[in-house]
């Protein structure tokens, strides 16, 4: 079971260097926002690994609320990038 672990943190590595190269390049204000939207949903699923791997559920609360501070975040930063677009 480590292997996959293993894997699939590698495979969450090479998603945020992706989505980090997304946020560097991205040519309009709703690309960089939906970069760090995924990016923050990457952090989570890497932590849901960490919680998978160690057995401790003691951290999954605060996965559910830095998951509905993304959220809300990136709702409120679109919502900005869209009043900003129409002036």
């Amino acid at each position: 079971m480590t292997v996959v672990f293993a894997v699939v943190l590698a495979m969450l590595c090479l998603a945020g260097l992706l989505t980090l190269a997304r946020l560097l390049r991205g040519p309009t204000t709703l690309d960089r926002i939906v970069a760090l939207d995924v990016f923050l949903v990457l952090v989570v699923a890497a932590a849901g690994v960490y919680v998978a791997v160690y057995a401790d559920g003691s951290n999954i609360p605060l996965l559910a609320a830095v998951a509905l501070l993304g959220f809300v975040g990136s709702a409120t930063a679109t919502r900005l990038a869209e009043r900003r677009r129409r002036r």
